[in-house]
């Protein structure tokens, strides 16, 4: 049983570590598996990976999973149609008002004038709709002593009167001679009420307060449905109540910045107020953008810095550098208010449509569609434009729905980053947008993965050339003894026919140079180097005490040069039944074997199926990619493998061959013949081969991964010719039996 401590996470603890070495023996395990590199590498990223104590790095798949998750959250949040139900209300509570205020100016004149307040007018006003609040009922006194309260309206009748009478504001004197508070202007006659106007007076107020109330009842009552044509017919009428009438004013404002807004936010942060004048600096300023654009269209450069001079406070604290970045940044922007637009349902959206359409004049909307076209053409929206599936029921503004629109497109972009991470490199994540979107926790998982991909090219294992990742010389060394360590670690365990095997032969030549002792080689110290590797690592005084480090050992050459041809079988059966990893695990290790412990020995591989061919070392890793061919040429191999080993001078020549079946193809004249089951014609002009292959002096070993009757007849047939030997092995023990056969040969040559 294992020992573990646990401590309180500081932060300084590494939560996930795998060094390049560890990482370069999973990848060299998936490319055994027929698998090419940037595959690997591109299943790392998605996937992630766990190292040797069990932790666990997420990779970009899980990372996108959970980026998909948070924009679901939103979207399940919040219920989009309450943009355009923001506008509603705010447009019900200032009809509401105005209604009510109409109604409180009725009451008051109706009191002056002693009547019950709503009386006659009541039920009119409830068939209305008394669905107002109060509004401008603000009126004060008009400084008479004794007056009662008087509303705008009422003042305002009154003046008419005054006019009508001819007096024009000219003061009526009272008995003392002077100016009768409360009375001026008042015509002569009749008896007086409250307030200094006479009965005659007071009824006509009443009369035309009634009538201008009656008008603007019916023309609320017969406003249209739609929430545009409200808001247009509204512009136009004539308020009575002041407080809905400063309500609606500050709703046209905002409808008019969100018009503005829906062609690019920017433009709207130093805008103030939505006055005439403050909408005709928007016009110029679009009207200018427009003509940088035609010029960018004809091939010309504009003068983008005159521009941000004269332009630059419509564009925020963070002004674009340069015309393409505003370009981008705008249809980014007008994408998002479109793809809020699209987000509604078809009822809302064409209600917020109209009314953002009736806030803008008719030359702002004409620069303002210019403006879209000719951003469309030098950066197209299609891809920025979106619909998403609102479900939730929390409310937010237009602003708000425009920020949270911001959001989601950022969300699109890095999922489109991220797959394209899966499928090329992870330098398409922006990691400051990541950052942003992800938190902390998930960058820094995703700055790890960056790294694991840093240290295998650091390591010089792997490196990033013609836009793909590829092997390097020592990522391929690193491989192969990795499959000969897992080889040679089985023989040791096995011990095969009784014989311990180790990875050197002892005998021969004697070289001058040394080498570390490594797992597996013959223990022949030489002394000298080993103490001085000592000394050098600072053991001065003995006892001297020695590290696995410190050994070196003698290096053996044989005097005896051999040169192999390895025939890998890459028909079909072979990548069906899985052996063929088995076959290029060996080949691997056998290379590796070669090139370091028998570096004077030759080694060529040909793999064959429908025809055969020489497959070089460095290609070796990737060997067996989108090559299922059906049949298995043995003639056609070894007619290429006499050609390899004509050309060597070496005393012993050898194929070692590794298949799973019978040959079913074979060359004459030619053209290539296949026929399953095999055809007597095939076998015969296969062991012809065998018989000139035998007449030049090379041995053929067998490693058959199929026992079947008619493949055992045929290849000991085939043994009978040559001489050579047949091994029949599971796919698990090939790499021990082609190895073992090899090393024991050569003891026998160097001994």
């Amino acid at each position: 049983m294992g020992e573990f401590k646990y401590s309180e996470w500081d932060g300084s603890q590494n939560l996930f570590d795998m060094d390049a070495d560890e990482l370069m023996d999973k990848v060299g395990n998936d490319l055994m598996s027929n698998e090419n590199l940037a595959d690997i590498m591109r299943r790392m990223m998605r996937n992630g990976m766990r190292n040797r104590q069990g932790q666990r790095l997420p990779g970009l798949q899980e990372m996108l999973e959970r980026l998909r998750q948070k924009r679901q959250q939103q979207l399940d949040k919040y219920d989009l149609g309450s943009v355009v139900d923001e506008i509603r209300e705010k447009l019900n509570e200032i009809k509401k008002k105005e209604r009510g205020g109409i109604q409180e100016q009725l009451d008051k004149a109706r009191e002056k004038a002693g009547q019950k307040p709503g009386q006659d007018n009541q039920n009119r006003m409830d068939k209305a709709g008394q669905k107002a609040g109060q509004q401008a009922g603000e009126s004060g006194q008009e400084g008479q002593e004794g007056a009662g309260e008087m509303t705008p309206e009422m003042r305002e009748r009154l003046n008419q009167l005054r006019q009508q009478a001819g007096q024009n504001g000219k003061g009526q004197r009272g008995k003392s001679g002077q100016p009768q508070s409360g009375q001026q202007g008042s015509p002569q006659g009749g008896q007086q009420g409250d307030g200094g106007l006479n009965e005659e007076q007071m009824k006509k107020l009443l009369e035309s307060l009634e009538e201008r109330a009656r008008q603007n009842t019916e023309k609320l009552d017969g406003l249209p449905k739609d929430l545009g044509g409200q808001i247009k017919e509204l512009t136009d009428y004539d308020f009575m109540d002041a407080e809905a009438r400063q309500e609606f004013q500050e709703l046209l404002d905002m409808l008019k910045k969100h018009a503005m807004e829906s062609m690019g936010r920017d433009m709207m942060q130093k805008l103030q107020s939505m006055d005439p004048q403050a909408l005709a600096n928007m016009r110029n300023m679009i009207e200018a953008l427009n003509q940088m654009l035609e010029q960018r269209m004809r091939g010309e450069e504009p003068d983008f810095n005159q521009f941000m001079e004269q332009f630059g406070d419509f564009f925020g604290d963070n002004p674009p550098q340069n015309l393409d970045e505003l370009i981008e940044r705008l249809q980014n922007q007008i994408a998002q208010a479109q793809n809020l637009m699209n987000s509604l349902s078809a009822k809302d959206r064409q209600a917020l449509q109209d009314m953002l359409d009736s806030m803008l004049d008719e030359a702002t909307k004409m620069e303002m569609a210019k403006l879209a076209r000719n951003l469309d053409t030098l950066f197209p929206l299609d891809d920025l434009l979106k619909e998403y599936s609102f479900e939730g029921e929390e409310s937010l503004s237009y602003t708000e729905a425009l920020k949270l629109m911001e959001e989601l497109q950022k969300m699109d972009r890095l999922e489109q980053q991220m797959r394209e991470a899966q499928r090329d490199s992870m330098d398409s994540i922006d990691p400051e947008l990541f950052k942003e979107l992800m938190g902390d926790e998930s960058a820094e998982e995703l700055e790890r993965l960056r790294e694991l991909m840093k240290k295998l090219e650091e390591a010089g294992y792997i490196r990033w050339k013609n836009g793909k990742y590829e092997l390097t010389p020592q990522g391929m060394r690193k491989i192969g003894q990795k499959a000969l360590q897992d080889i040679f670690s089985q023989l040791r365990k096995d011990r095969i026919a009784g014989h311990s095997i180790k990875a050197k032969g002892r005998g021969g030549e004697k070289e001058e140079e040394t080498k570390k002792f490594e797992f597996g080689d013959d223990f022949d110290i030489d002394f000298q180097k080993t103490l001085m590797n000592a000394l050098r690592r600072g053991e001065t005084k003995p006892p001297m005490k020695l590290t696995l480090d410190d050994f070196e050992i003698t290096q053996w050459h044989s005097a005896t040069r051999t040169a192999i041809v390895l025939m890998l079988d890459m028909s079909l059966s072979m990548f069906m039944r899985n052996y063929f990893e088995a076959a290029k695990r060996t080949a691997i290790a056998l290379d590796c074997l070669i090139r370091s412990q028998f570096p004077k020995d030759v080694l060529h591989i040909v793999g064959f199926s429908q025809y055969a061919r020489v497959i070089k070392k460095e290609d070796l890793f990737y060997v067996g990619q989108n090559r299922y061919e059906h049949g298995t040429n043995l003639q056609h191999a070894l007619m290429l493998a006499e050609k390899l080993l004509a050309k060597e001078g070496a005393t012993n020549k050898q194929i070692i061959l590794i298949s799973d079946g019978e040959p079913t193809a074979h060359i004459e004249n030619g053209d290539i013949y296949f026929q399953y089951p095999p055809t007597l014609r095939t076998m015969q002009m296969t062991l012809r081969e065998v018989r000139n292959v035998t007449q030049k002096g090379i041995t053929i070993n067998m490693f058959m991964l199929d026992d079947s009757l008619f493949l055992s007849s045929f290849v000991n047939r085939m043994a009978s010719l040559n001489k050579g030997r047949v091994f029949f092995a599971d796919p698990s023990d090939l790499g021990k039996y082609v190895l073992h056969d090899y090393i024991t040969k050569k003891k026998k040559l160097i001994s």
